[in-house]
């Protein structure tokens, strides 16, 4: 507008070519990932890809003002939908007070990662970006187990849900996921499509839980992937050798040893898990630097050890020693678990 005076937050609450941020008077805030999908199209479009039946109990989480839960509640048996901001909440149950709805639609005012979820038999759900990776994983810990999961999710970590080996996104979180369930991308959805719009194209993403799930001790599985994406473009045999990962690794063996026990799951209280406390991040940026890195990891503690050796050897009968993490597949990782495990080596 000419000038740009007006501050748009002013304008009559409810008023026609009043700011994109309100929706029947309500204001939505960026900071709390509020991004309200305005376009009908798009809603029906994530409906008939979701593949509801009539008789199922479908989980909505951040419903917001319940432009998506409307026609979920249309498609399915019933709604349960779990909203944090209590003004969302009450404009939801206005919304569908006195409607045919209103018997087939739960509300649960909570903060989704910390509350307990009831059965349902799919999610559908329009996310705060901020909350996917723990709502991923909370969700593909859910028991019993759901059928899938239709999610939109920002762009990028979408794509990494969804890479494969040797794609420039492929990371820890691509392997953890696709462990546990199957994974599609559905839809580009953009930025334009949300009042108020984000900074961020997103994506809705497809996740079908494995059945019957993996038979591997997820907790073990996540600390050997942590070790190997700390670089993904650096060889194994370079990220085993440095003395931090090898200091760790021998702890928990001789924990073990000290226990006569074989499997780390066992004693998952009693030993070291690799990356808690921020120990071993998955790192964003790889350069092909393995010379240098080299020197620097034979320097010092631990060189020549007889668990370094052993740890070695292990790699270099699997013929990991020269791979790298960005390029192995599911059946890699297993069989190098498997590898460690066979040698009373565990990660958890």
């Amino acid at each position: 507008m000419a000038g740009g005076k007006i501050k748009k937050e002013k304008a009559p609450r409810g008023a026609v070519g009043s700011s994109n941020h309100y929706q029947g008077g309500i204001q939505f805030h960026k900071s709390k990932g509020q991004h309200i999908l305005k376009n009908p199209l798009l809603v029906d479009s994530i409906v008939q890809k979701a593949g509801i039946n009539s008789t199922d109990v479908i989980l909505e989480i951040g419903p917001g003002t319940g432009n998506l839960t409307k026609k979920l509640l249309e498609a399915g048996k019933s709604v349960v939908a779990v909203e944090l901001d209590p003004r969302m909440v009450l404009e939801l149950q206005r919304r569908f007070q006195g409607t045919p709805f209103s018997n087939r639609l739960k509300v649960i005012q909570g903060d989704v990662l910390k509350c307990d979820l009831p059965y349902f038999d799919i999610c559908v759900a329009n996310i705060p970006y901020q909350i996917s990776s723990p709502l991923t994983f909370k969700l593909l810990n859910h028991k019993p187990s759901f059928r899938c999961a239709i999610i939109m999710f920002q762009r990028e970590f979408a794509m990494r849900l969804v890479a494969q080996p040797s794609d420039s996104l492929y990371c820890r979180l691509s392997v953890n996921t696709q462990l546990l369930a199957r994974v599609s991308h559905l839809l580009k959805v953009g930025k334009n499509n949300f009042r108020p719009p984000p900074k961020v194209d997103s994506s809705v993403v497809r996740i079908e839980p494995r059945k019957p799930p993996p038979a591997v001790n997820f907790k073990e599985w996540d600390g050997l992937v942590r070790i190997c994406f700390t670089r993904k473009n650096k060889t194994l045999g370079s990220i085993f050798r440095q003395k931090r990962v090898l200091s760790i690794m021998e702890k928990n063996y001789k924990t073990l040893q000290a226990l006569g026990v074989s499997a780390a799951g066992d004693v998952a209280d009693d030993v070291a898990v690799l990356g808690e406390s921020g120990e071993m991040e998955e790192e964003s940026e790889d350069v092909d630097d393995d010379e240098d890195m080299e020197v620097e990891m034979e320097d010092g503690e631990g060189k020549g050890s007889e668990f370094k050796e052993k740890v070695l050897g292990i790699l270099k009968l699997g013929k990991f020693e020269e791979k790298r993490s960005a390029k192995l597949a599911q059946a890699d990782f297993m069989h190098l678990l498997s590898l460690f495990n066979r040698a009373g080596i565990h990660f958890s």
